[in-house]
């Protein structure tokens, strides 16, 4: 009895277990069919060949769709047929529109293989390949996304932020990972506060081009070479589809400025930003913060903005002030007399908001369904500063108002505190819970339950990207690299699913992003046509058009100090967000004072310029050692005479996206020298910066290009010979700058005490002919914070032939500030010998065109 289905069993389990012994049949991706092909866009079938899944389940089908969107933009999309698979919204990153350029005009050129399927791009021009599938296939599953490309041996490849890693990447064995997360110590080789899968390949005289994912997933990026040698970069998603825009340059700035077109311009900064900044959590009352205010007065070191982290609030409650330490009433009072005396006041937000009836801010969202939900309809909650806290859900309907209604109330300039700017903390999200049970000691037990989806209606139609039902969103198969452990580790749980029927799996590299464009349209609704500040630790591609960031939580060491550059350098450079910068001295540890003052020379030439430490640090104020101090005045005189020249270059990479910030190899692409250069940087398009960079060192090694620079600081000529030069005595207030030849750069007359009383000072013009004899530079003018200045604005050209000087462009910006003088350095330029300046004296007003001939 029973004999024939006991026997029937068995050879299933025989026949399962042989099927899992057997090779594995290799996989081999897609197969092209159904293609569609114009002179502007392609678009086929992609077909599954045979069974891969890794990881997870195939996605059976797919489409491709490649548009030729510019002639230096191809975008290349590759998405599941039924358009379930979750894609970024365009509301936190619109599209690029698409110019509905030809293949025949394009700079790049897109070809594929139908069987299996793979693809590449190539330059037009050169037939050179910049992109090419062919190594591996393409592996599309719904918890597992893989794609290669080959690379060219030893390749200079740059971007893939946020990390402290070298600038230049490295080239084997390296893997980024990105996955937003609470970062202290900023690790090298780790994941850390922000997400931007874009990379920058420089191939010297035959040019550079860009390759950005429009992905927020959590992935891997592996740079390395296989058992032949073979050099390649493989990405490595947990889901998502595979948005991909090419950038054609050729040459490096262009790829900075096509980025930026695609994740929009920044948002342009108000002057009075461009200031020093001093901040410090642990400040004890607001007493103390006064007393420090005064003692950068006493100290005669210029102080344009004081900062308040959370001791400011009343239980690290976001929208409140402490009673016992930070009265209201003692606030308002400060927060007026800096306003008086044309400084200004930036306060600290976090995103978690304290789970509490009694209060205000949590009373007044939680009707309005404003914070992220479990799945029995309970508020989801976790642990942050504030003890036990639930979190805005910034793609519910209701929140941005609910925020900038929150904002209103707190900054009320009759009633709150008149804060000039918002700084947005904690938003990775930090969330103090270690693990799934959130046993940790600073929150009760809160539990973690499955997510709450949106139910289907009839009308949603097909295809709603918001993601794939059935997956494991704790703990997918492959495991990204994620220094915190599991993905939900230290953060929201990944299943907590958005208002939008989204989950924090797909979009939980977006909050920061999202919190901070949220607080920006809340300063915006406060202060109509007024430009708001806000400052993020937490960043997605297309960041800057929303918002500023800083470094995060860096120490005290020699090490930080460079780390700083190289950090400029891939924000400013290739991520399109220039107000960036460092906390100066370091955020963690005793800060050492050589490291200081070198510190506050080397942040004095960044565009965010913040000193500010932790409440276990001692504190760091500038004037507190007397060397430092010197450096800090001489740096800040200089930053502040250079401030139009850094508003100019603002305003240039808001408006056309050229970068604030660039290595050596922008300007001298072909210099093979500078690929790998990480410890210097262009400040704008005129100004070479290379501090001193050794620990406890006076002397300085550092490379100038075969070109003619002029010493900043005494003007005189230096022929750079594609050579390293020593700088021996460099003193602890000094830092070498070099006027590049061929520029023109605008400087006040002399620096002051703050931005508003800088900008009444006249200008001089230092003009450093080239080789040639020639040289151009810019000055831009406006009122200084106003959203949108029309026509009320100055952009001005000057440029010298040899002879002749010349102020051209447009003069709509209103002002009584004139140039007082116009200096050329180095008389013939050609020549290595040194030659006195010639000045000329004005004045000529900045209201029209004007030229004059030496």
């Amino acid at each position: 009895m029973g004999g024939p289905r006991l026997c029937t069993l068995l050879i299933l389990a025989t026949t399962a277990w042989a099927r899992a012994l057997a090779p594995r049949a290799p996989c081999r991706g897609y197969q092209a069919t159904n293609v569609l092909l114009s002179d502007s866009y392609l678009v086929a079938d992609l077909a599954l060949i045979g069974n891969c899944s890794q990881y997870s389940p195939d996605i059976t089908n797919l489409r491709l769709l490649v548009e030729y969107q510019t002639d230096t933009r191809l975008h290349v999309l590759i998405t599941d047929s039924d358009y379930n698979v979750y894609q970024v919204q365009d509301q936190v990153l619109p599209r690029p529109n698409s110019q509905n350029a030809t293949a025949a005009s394009a700079k790049i050129q897109f070809a594929f293989t139908k069987n299996p399927f793979s693809f590449n791009v190539t330059r037009t021009s050169t037939g050179e390949v910049l992109f090419d599938t062919s190594a591996a296939p393409l592996i599309f599953e719904s918890q597992f996304v893989s794609l290669r490309t080959r690379l060219p041996q030893n390749p200079n490849l740059y971007g893939l932020g946020e990390h402290s890693d070298s600038f230049r990447l490295q080239t084997n064995n390296y893997i980024r990972t990105l996955w937003d997360a609470e970062s202290p110590f900023i690790p090298n080789q780790q994941n850390l506060y922000g997400s931007h899968p874009v990379y920058l390949d420089h191939r010297g005289a035959s040019g550079t081009h860009g390759v950005f994912l429009l992905s927020s997933s959590g992935m891997d990026i592996e740079i390395g070479q296989t058992a032949s040698g073979d050099q390649f970069l493989e990405y490595r998603t947990i889901g998502g589809v595979l948005d991909f825009y090419f950038l054609a340059g050729p040459d490096p700035a262009a790829v900075s400025k096509q980025y930026a077109e695609v994740v929009g311009l920044p948002a342009m900064v108000s002057y009075w930003t461009l200031g020093f900044h001093q901040c410090k959590y642990g400040w004890p009352n607001i007493d103390y913060v006064a007393q420090v205010v005064a003692n950068y007065s006493a100290a005669n070191i210029p102080l344009e903005t004081v900062w308040g982290d959370i001791d400011y609030m009343d239980n690290k409650r976001d929208f409140t002030t402490s009673p016992v330490n930070f009265p209201l009433a003692k606030v308002r009072q400060l927060v007026s007399s800096l306003h008086q005396n044309n400084q200004h006041y930036v306060v600290i937000l976090d995103p978690g908001i304290k789970n509490d009836a009694s209060y205000s801010t949590y009373a007044r969202g939680a009707p309005q369904s404003v914070f992220l939900k479990a799945a029995d309809g309970s508020y989801y909650r976790g642990s942050q500063w504030a003890g036990e806290v639930v979190w805005p859900d910034w793609l519910a309907p209701k929140t941005q108002d609910w925020w900038s209604n929150e904002i209103k109330i707190f900054a009320d300039p009759g009633t709150g505190v008149n804060v000039d700017g918002l700084w947005t903390d904690m938003n990775e999200v930090s969330n103090f819970c270690n693990n799934v049970a959130c046993t940790n000691s600073q929150a009760a037990v809160i539990a973690r339950t499955p997510p709450r989806r949106r139910p289907r209606r009839a009308d949603d139609g097909p295809g709603p990207m918001k993601g794939l039902p059935g997956r494991n969103l704790f703990q997918p198969a492959y495991r990204i690299n994620n220094h915190q452990g599991d993905i939900s580790a230290k953060t929201l749980d990944t299943n907590v699913t958005n208002a939008d029927g989204t989950v924090q799996y797909d979009t939980h590299n977006l909050y920061g992003t999202m919190m901070a464009g949220a607080t920006r349209q809340a300063l915006i609704s406060r202060t109509p046509g007024k430009r708001p500040f806000v400052l993020t630790r937490s960043t997605f591609a297309g960041a800057g058009r929303v918002a500023a960031h800083w470094f995060g939580d860096n120490f005290s060491s020699w090490d930080h100090y460079r780390t700083t550059i190289r950090q400029l350098l891939a924000f400013a450079t290739i991520h399109a967000m220039p107000m960036v910068g460092s906390d100066v001295c370091g955020f963690n540890g005793a800060a050492q004072e050589n490291m200081c003052a070198r510190w506050a020379a080397l942040g004095a030439f960044q565009p965010f310029y913040r000193n500010h430490a932790d409440i276990s640090a001692p504190d760091q104020e500038f004037y507190r050692w007397a060397s430092v101090a010197d450096s800090a005045r001489k740096a800040i005189a200089a930053r502040y005479r250079l401030l139009d020249y850094l508003y100019t270059a603002m305003h240039r990479a808001t408006s056309i996206g050229d970068p604030v910030a660039s290595p050596l190899w922008f300007p001298y692409p072909a210099d093979t020298n500078t690929f790998g250069i990480q410890t210097q940087w262009f400040l704008g398009d005129a100004l070479l910066i290379s501090p001193v960079v050794d620990d406890d060192s006076t002397s300085v090694t550092f490379y100038l290009p075969n070109d003619i620079f002029y010493d900043f600081w005494t003007h005189a000529p230096v022929r750079g010979a594609g050579a390293t030069v020593t700088v021996n005595d460099v003193a602890w207030s000094d830092i070498p700058v070099h006027i590049r030849g061929g520029s023109i750069v605008p400087l006040r007359v002399s620096s002051a005490n703050t931005t508003t009383q800088l900008r009444q000072q006249n200008f001089t013009v230092i003009v450093a002919p080239g080789l040639d004899g020639t040289a151009k530079g810019y000055l831009y003018l406006d009122d200084g914070e106003s959203l949108d200045v029309g026509s009320q604005s100055s952009d001005i050209v000057f440029t010298w032939d040899g002879q002749k000087f010349q102020a051209d462009g447009t003069f709509g910006y209103a002002t009584r500030v004139v140039i007082e003088s116009v200096v050329v350095l180095g008389g013939n330029a050609s020549s290595e010998a040194e030659s006195r300046a010639q000045t000329h004296h004005g004045p000529w007003a900045l209201s029209e065109a004007f030229e004059f001939r030496a």
